[in-house]
C-alpha cells in the first residue's frame, strides 16, 4: 500500500519532467502548447489534492500549521505564473523567462516538501493515516484526470 508521501513524489517526478520539457520548447509550436496544457492541468489537479489530502489534515497540527499554509501560499504563487503564461503571447521572449521562473518555483516548492514537509509530516501522521491519505489523494487524482 502506497503512503501519502510516495504518492505525492510520484507526481512530482511528472511535474519536473514537464517542466523540463516545457522550458526547452520555442515559439508558437503544438510542442509548447500541448506540454504547457498538460503542466497546467497536473498542477492544478495536484495542488487541489494535496491542499485537501495532505496540507487540510496537517493544519490542525501546532507544529505542521505554518508549513502547510506556506505551502498553500506557494500553490497560489505557482497560480500566478501560470496565468502569466496564459496571457502571454508564444512567441514572446517574456513566454519562456515566466516559463522559466516557474520552473525555479515549483522546483523550490517540490524540494521544500520532499526534504522539510515530508520529514515532519511523517511524524505526525499515523501509519494508516499516511496510507489513507494517499487513497484519497490518488482517488482525487484519477477521478478529475
Amino acid at each position: 500500500m502506497t503512503t501519502i508521501f510516495e504518492a505525492l513524489r510520484k507526481d512530482h517526478d511528472t511535474q519536473r519532467n514537464l517542466l523540463q520539457r516545457l522550458v526547452s520548447t520555442s515559439g508558437d509550436t503544438e510542442a509548447r502548447d500541448t506540454i504547457f496544457k498538460q503542466l497546467k492541468h497536473e498542477l492544478d489537479m495536484h495542488a487541489n489534492a494535496e491542499e485537501r489530502h495532505f496540507y487540510k489534515p496537517l493544519m490542525s497540527n501546532d507544529m505542521m500549521q505554518e508549513k502547510a499554509r506556506h505551502g498553500v501560499a506557494e500553490h497560489h504563487e505557482i497560480d500566478e505564473l501560470l496565468e502569466a503564461l496564459e496571457k502571454t503571447d508564444y512567441t514572446s521572449s517574456a513566454w519562456l523567462k515566466i516559463a522559466k521562473d516557474l520552473k525555479e518555483k515549483v522546483e523550490h516548492h517540490l524540494e521544500d516538501e520532499e526534504h522539510t514537509f515530508f520529514q515532519l509530516a511523517g511524524k505526525v501522521f499515523t501509519e494508516a493515516q499516511k496510507k489513507s491519505l494517499a487513497e484519497g489523494y490518488q482517488t482525487y487524482m484519477s477521478g478529475n484526470a
